[in-house]
């Protein structure tokens, strides 16, 4: 025994995905910095300013009490409830039930798995869109979901193609969610009622749950925010996911929601008691205080802020040659590679290596992202400013 080599495999359902992209780039990026070689990060949607004064306040008042420190329930507290129904009320004008049409995350990522356990079998598919957020696929791979792509393009402004949808459904009788995101990472296209409307038709007549991702809704977008549970009888086939990491400046607080009938509610705590505890009550209690954050706050913090830096992200893009829509929202730029490239890591490579600049190559995104890269807001505008002087002087771009 003492000369035999101990042999183990992983589970299967590893084979099915590979490491985080970003995961693995950071890892060289922090090797480079090893070496003094001065990275400036243009790629992760981390927002880099603080949370408004009145929710750090509440956190650490809230912190020091003695009797804060003990387990929460899953379902969250009825401040934190009642605080994210005012929100959807106050912004969408989409009234919710706090006691059982609402339900506190720890991340949209979380409630990405807890959702698919909840009503995705092993084989059953899911729609996911192409471009897209990387996590829809992988945690559906995972757990073993067949993931099904559909299209989404610039000629179409990055909108579903529901012709293809229908065709789609045609041919696969065991998809059970479908995976949306508007406004749309990482292309910034904006949400379109119609489009949130011919969703949920698609939904009512195929018996799909289409589950909505809705971080960026306040980023760069001063006009009206859209909700899909705006549309008649969403409750009955939509689930609406809001993450505070966005629009509130709070990351890695790890605090969202998920918004649907009582039903699917009950259903996935059935999933969720069973995995995991509520979050810090002090951290409850300062998101319900976050969630009252004023329109100005939000004015200087989702948008004015946000502006200046996308000047100078406009200016990269220039620079590199790629076209952009100008009416995109969110905190990216995304933008079409200039066509003698092959492919988008060829240009962020050479950007990283002869700039020392890190942007994102579109192909993370799927197969429709190929031939775009993606620029991040979530840095200060000097540090903006220095990476576009740096790719100014790459020569032959």
């Amino acid at each position: 025994m003492e000369n035999k080599a101990f042999d183990f495999r992983p589970a299967e359902r590893l084979s099915a995905v590979s490491e985080y992209y970003f995961s693995r780039k950071l890892k060289e990026i922090a090797r480079m910095n090893a070496e003094g070689q001065d990275i400036i990060s243009l790629a992760i949607g981390s927002p880099d300013m603080p949370p408004s004064e009145e929710t750090i306040e509440v956190l650490c008042t809230e912190a020091r009490r003695p009797d804060t420190h003990g387990y929460q329930p899953t379902i969250g507290t009825p401040e934190l409830r009642k605080a994210m129904a005012g929100f959807y009320q106050r912004w969408y004008g989409v009234e919710l039930d706090p006691a059982s049409e609402i339900q506190p995350l720890i991340g949209s990522k979380e409630g990405i798995l807890h959702v698919t356990l909840t009503f995705v079998n092993p084989g059953d598919a899911v729609l996911v869109p192409n471009p897209g957020y990387p996590t829809y696929t992988s945690l559906s791979r995972i757990l073993g979901a067949q993931v099904v792509s559909y299209d989404l393009g610039q000629e179409n402004d990055w909108q579903p193609d529901f012709d293809q949808l229908e065709e789609i459904v045609k041919s696969n009788d065991r998809i059970r969610l479908m995976w949306t995101n508007y406004p749309h990472m990482p292309t910034g296209a904006r949400a379109r009622r119609e489009t949130y409307e011919r969703l949920v038709g698609f939904a009512l007549r195929h018996g799909i749950i289409v589950v909505n991702d809705n971080p960026y809704s306040f980023i760069l977008n001063p006009g009206e925010k859209l909700s899909i549970l705006q549309v008649p009888r969403a409750k009955e086939c939509c689930i609406e996911f809001n993450s505070m990491s966005k629009s509130h400046n709070m990351p890695g607080w790890r605090i969202g929601l998920l918004a649907t009938n009582a039903q699917f509610i009950q259903w996935l705590l059935k999933v969720k008691t069973n995995i995991d505890s509520g979050t810090f009550r002090p951290m409850q209690l300062a998101a319900a205080q976050a969630y009252r954050n004023s329109d100005e706050w939000h004015r200087t913090a989702n948008y004015e802020t946000y502006a200046q830096r996308r000047s100078l992200a406009e200016d990269i893009m220039r620079t590199l040659g790629c076209q952009f829509d100008s009416n995109q929202v969110g905190m990216f730029l995304w933008g079409r590679i200039p066509d003698h490239y092959a492919e988008a890591e060829e240009l962020t490579e050479r950007i990283l290596h002869e700039a020392r600049v890190f942007i994102t190559p579109g192909f993370i995104f799927g197969s429709n992202g190929s031939r775009y890269v993606r620029i991040s807001l979530c840095a200060k505008e000097e540090k903006i400013s220095e990476a576009l002087h740096r790719i100014q002087r790459i020569q032959d771009l």
